[in-house]
């Protein structure tokens, strides 16, 4: 590439994981932004990358020899994605993919069935209807009737409407009060709070139900979007380290520069404290701000106390009791396995693309309990019970980070952490504040 010495460009962004890659494409498409985007790495992705077999096994140290022995098929037909996260049909981050017309350069399928555990030892296709909650046989005779009722109320409920309230005032009213107000068991609150709401811990119980009924909503309205009967997730073909290179070209169209394999040195700040320039080999790039992952500015970034679990599984045959789906989700609540987090299991297949036929993976994920264990794998054992015969195993550990500040006094904004949910939510909320910190106002989604 030419020179770039003394340019001067409205942001740059340093890191191609999908929250970086997202604010690259909306800032350089809706704002005009003059974007420069880095990345130290060789490819697309950043820790949401997708890699094949391969590369999976020479990542996690596991000898190559025999993969071209046929039994995996093809390492190249392996998309494994790092940190694979489902898509919400009617969530926010759709709705940006399809504003800024990124969909023109992805395709995505629906994940075929959405399931929560029970203590039981069995798992459950989480019922989102009326009609479901009566014929779920997670649910007990009177229970079904009373989760019905519930179901019935959120599906009618106008946070405008009085009338729909049934006395339940959303500002004031916590979850606690609406779940004993219908009655609704352990159980029930269990997969209606961590399996349609997705909270991950029941802190959410003390607060003010809007949110909680906000989240139940979105997903009866992403399950009915495209039909009654499966679950209310997406996936693109080909693994999620397509969504990172779609919003590369977004921002390219609209003159965005990206550089791959590129070191970053020399980063410089005003007299004021504020972000100046950095220099990479092509010359000294200047900017007003800069946004990053928690790995270009690790003295400006906190651990939050947490670490996860992420551990790939390869199988040879589906999860039992999901009707042989080639594409699930299953979520263990804290109080259903005795912890106080839950764990993720998101199974993808052949499907869509990620894995040869005849094969599926599963990757379970949760926060760990014990920071410092000799045996993390311990943590997630009812998740690894459900999933059968595991042909290969990988997994790792890693601290969850957050910013020491907002960026307001250097324009150094940093993403956080990937978390251990299996879902898109949180980080799209990350996107979201980012932005708003970047351009002083909201990120309106049209």
């Amino acid at each position: 590439m030419d020179s770039l010495d003394g340019e001067e460009f409205d942001v740059i962004i340093l890191g191609t994981g999908i929250t970086e890659c997202i604010l690259s494409g909306i800032l350089s498409s809706t704002q005009n932004k003059k974007i420069l985007h880095i990345d130290k790495q060789d490819y697309y992705g950043g820790d949401t990358a997708s890699i094949n077999l391969k590369q999976l096994f020479e990542r996690n140290g596991k000898p190559t020899e025999n993969l071209d022995n046929g039994k995996y098929g093809r390492p190249r037909d392996w998309n494994i994605d790092l940190i694979p996260k489902l898509l919400m049909s009617n969530g926010e981050l759709i709705n940006i993919l399809i504003s800024t017309k990124v969909t023109e350069y992805l395709e995505f399928k629906q994940i075929s069935g959405s399931y929560v555990y029970h203590k039981n030892g069995k798992i459950y296709k989480i019922p989102s209807t009326e009609y479901e909650a009566v014929t779920s046989s997670l649910l007990g005779l009177f229970e079904k009737n009373r989760v019905r009722s519930f179901l019935q109320w959120v599906s009618q409920y106008n946070f405008d409407d009085p009338k729909t309230h049934q006395g339940i005032n959303w500002e004031k009213n916590t979850m606690e009060e609406v779940y004993y107000k219908f009655g609704l068991g352990n159980s029930s609150q269990d997969f209606i709070g961590h399996a349609m709401a997705l909270y991950p811990t029941d802190d959410y119980v003390k607060e003010p139900c809007k949110e909680c009924i906000e989240r139940i909503i979105l997903y009866s309205q992403s399950v009915a979007k495209f039909g009654v009967g499966k679950s209310p997730y997406l996936y693109p073909l080909y693994g999620l380290g397509e969504l990172p290179q779609a919003f590369a070209r977004l921002s390219a169209l609209y003159g965005g520069i990206y550089m791959l394999n590129t070191p970053i040195s020399n980063i410089e700040y005003n007299d004021d404290g504020k972000f100046k320039s950095l220099t990479i080999p092509q010359g000294t790039v200047k900017a007003p701000m800069i946004i990053a992952d928690p790995s270009y500015f690790p003295e400006k970034v906190k651990s939050t106390g947490k670490k996860y679990i992420r551990c790939i599984c390869l199988l040879n045959h589906k999860v039992s009791s999901t009707d042989q789906k080639d594409s699930l989700q299953i979520i263990l609540p804290q109080n259903q396995i005795g912890r106080k987090n839950d764990i993720y299991i998101a199974v993808l297949g052949a499907e869509h693309f990620v894995t040869p036929k005849g094969w599926n993976l599963a990757i379970v994920s949760t926060v760990l309990e014990e920071i410092d264990s000799k045996n993390p794998l311990d943590e997630i054992k009812p998740a690894l019970a459900l999933l059968g015969d595991i042909e290969e195993t990988f997994y790792e550990v890693k601290e969850i980070l957050e910013p020491k500040e907002d960026g307001s006094k250097d324009n150094v904004f940093i993403s956080k952490s990937y978390d251990a949910m299996s879902h898109f939510e949180s980080m799209t909320e990350d996107v979201k504040d980012i932005y708003k910190r970047v351009m002083g106002e909201d990120l309106v989604i049209e």
